[in-house]
């Protein structure tokens, strides 16, 4: 059986998940993104960088940290007929909020309010018919970046020239959530398959809790509730392996705010006491070996 782990380059996380393969007795071939040139008629017997077909992959792990070469090279390969983790239906979603948002909405996941708006005049009315404070964010991004808690109008209208002035097509997309007053904390579970494994609290005395950010971790017991709300949430979007941010709301209930696709573990499996490297490889063989029997 051959595994390849596409990467941009090999950081924490890729090396705990190459050495829960080795421990597995597989050897997966490690494949720079950079290096990758896709015929796109001649298809999938066609040689990866390392010189090996691409159909002979029972399955590809993408971990590109950029979002639209995994994106699509997840497509291409898909379309194909390889798998993947995760699969390009499943990416696709989570890697635009605003998509996300929508499916949650139609499988009634519990969520923050939420408004898109297309100009700045009407983001101001989607902010105001949320109340202040109000939570800007791009509708692409990760680890927290170019979040903006609107506190008033006078900020709100700051925010949004700037947006409007020096950002990309996607700064024009207004994205606009309530302000969920946490307790300090967020959640952020881990779905492997249809387990929901492990979870942790981030907690800071910033709003923004992401570790990466300077948020510190500490174990969440994976409850009843967190593990059906995760369940839900995982299966609206596809499934397969997941990152899910919980909000704990003042009345008591949980919010998903988010759902990663190329999830960071490094600062979790410690606090929990769960390898989730080795949680993700076994899921990741277990679907090899079905497409392989």
């Amino acid at each position: 059986m051959r595994i390849a782990i596409l990467v941009t380059h090999i950081r924490p996380e890729e090396k705990l998940l190459i050495s829960a393969f080795q421990a597995q007795g597989v050897e997966p071939d490690v494949i720079l993104d950079r290096d990758l040139h896709f015929d796109i008629n001649r298809g999938a017997e066609q040689l990866a960088p390392n010189g090996v077909a691409w159909n002979e992959y029972a399955l590809v792990m993408e971990r590109c940290i950029s979002t639209s070469r995994g994106l699509y090279a997840a497509a291409i390969l898909n379309a194909w007929g390889i798998p993947t983790i995760n699969r390009y239906a499943t990416a696709t979603v989570c890697a635009d909020k605003l998509m996300t948002s929508l499916v949650l909405a139609q499988a009634g996941v519990p969520q923050p309010q939420t408004r898109l708006s297309f100009t700045p005049e009407t983001a101001i009315t989607s902010i105001e018919s949320l109340g202040y404070p109000a939570v800007l964010k791009p509708v692409t991004g990760s680890w927290g970046r170019l979040l903006a808690r609107v506190t008033d109008r006078w900020s709100a209208e700051a925010i949004l020239e700037h947006r409007e002035t020096l950002g990309d097509y996607q700064q024009h997309l207004y994205y606009v959530q309530e302000y969920v007053n946490k307790p300090g904390r967020d959640i952020r579970a881990f779905v492997v398959g249809n387990r929901t494994i492990c979870a942790i609290y981030r907690s800071s005395p910033h709003w923004i809790t992401n570790t990466a950010r300077g948020g510190q971790a500490s174990n969440c017991p994976v409850t009843p509730e967190i593990d059906a709300i995760c369940q839900q949430a995982a299966a609206a979007v596809g499934g397969g392996v997941l990152a899910l941010d919980l909000f704990e709301t003042p009345e008591g209930g949980l919010l998903v705010n988010e759902i990663n696709h190329t999830m960071e573990f490094r600062n979790s499996s410690a606090p929990t006491g769960v390898d989730i490297a080795a949680e993700v490889v076994r899921y990741a063989l277990e679907q090899a070996q079905a497409v392989t029997a």
